[in-house]
């Protein structure tokens, strides 16, 4: 008996140590599958970076252009923000807690400026706005062809299906039993949003509200088709670089692009930082 049991002893630990060989090597696999997409990422980027002379650099950021495409992206971006965050806590709101007929439509179309390619968005606002009631909108006094409001317009409509889709993940992680808590305490639904649910997503929230910033600044399809790229009127940054590129200054696109990676990574480290590298989704 004492012999068998020490087969058994000797075999168990046996296959212990099959069973400890094998996660390492699916760990190898998935690590360095990871580590060969990082290299390649930052190959492209040192590429960039290292293509670029120092002093062209800060040439093309000081030029008067370059520096009108920058603070008219930052401040468009900005306006564009805050209004995907007005428009996206309340519909993320609503998709979260809501069950209605047509809502599975109604989600669906949420998502469409997210898998759709962002230069339909541009070319779909154009012919809106040749349709009748484009017309009437724009022969109201509110111009949005060709204009700076149609930069924060072309921006909006894609980034603002980004924010309500990361605020109403951030909504969903709230458990909607604290919302009948405080309902039975006495406070209306709108109460129980704002004195509960909005302050526990408030990190989701305002994660969606960098996202939104993020997405905005770096639209170019959609800025081009329906504002155009005007010198000193409607040129942003990812517009500057095609304009760059297209004369055929490659430096001083790159330069544009170095500082918009380095505006990204700042985003995404502030996003990553208020958790909402838990709350983006973008398929199904």
């Amino acid at each position: 008996m004492k012999a068998k049991r020490y087969s058994n002893d000797t075999d168990t630990d046996n296959n212990k140590g099959r069973f400890r060989r094998r996660p390492s090597l699916f760990a190898g696999f998935t690590v360095g599958s990871l580590l060969l997409y990082l290299t390649i990422i930052l190959a492209l980027l040192l590429a960039d970076i290292l293509y670029i002379d120092p002093s062209t650099f800060w040439k093309t950021l000081r030029s008067e252009e370059i520096q009108f495409a920058i603070k008219l992206s930052c401040v468009s971006s900005f306006i564009t923000a805050l209004l995907a965050l007005i428009i996206g806590i309340p519909a993320g709101y609503a998709l979260s807690r809501y069950r209605f007929p047509g809502m599975m439509l109604m989600d669906t179309i949420v998502d469409i400026p997210i898998v759709l390619p962002p230069l339909i968005m541009g070319i779909s606002l154009l012919v809106f706005f040749r349709s009748p009631v484009g017309k009437a909108i724009e022969n109201s006094g509110l111009q949005f062809v060709y204009t700076t409001q149609g930069i924060v317009l072309a921006q909006f409509v894609v980034a603002c299906a980004f924010a309500i889709r990361t605020i109403k993940a951030a909504f969903d992680s709230v458990d909607r039993r604290f919302e009948d808590v405080a309902m039975t305490l006495g406070c209306t639904r709108a109460q129980a949003f704002l004195k509960v649910s909005l302050p526990l997503a408030r990190n989701g929230v305002i994660a969606g509200g960098v996202f939104a910033w993020a997405r905005a600044i770096g639209e170019f399809g959609p800025v081009m088709v329906f504002s155009g790229i005007t010198r000193f009127k409607t040129e942003v940054m990812p517009t500057s670089i095609y304009l760059e590129l297209s004369v055929g200054r490659i430096e001083a696109a790159l330069s544009i692009a170095v500082l918009m990676i380095v505006l990204a990574m700042v985003v995404l480290i502030l996003f990553k930082k208020l958790g909402g590298a838990g709350y983006v989704w973008t398929g199904r």
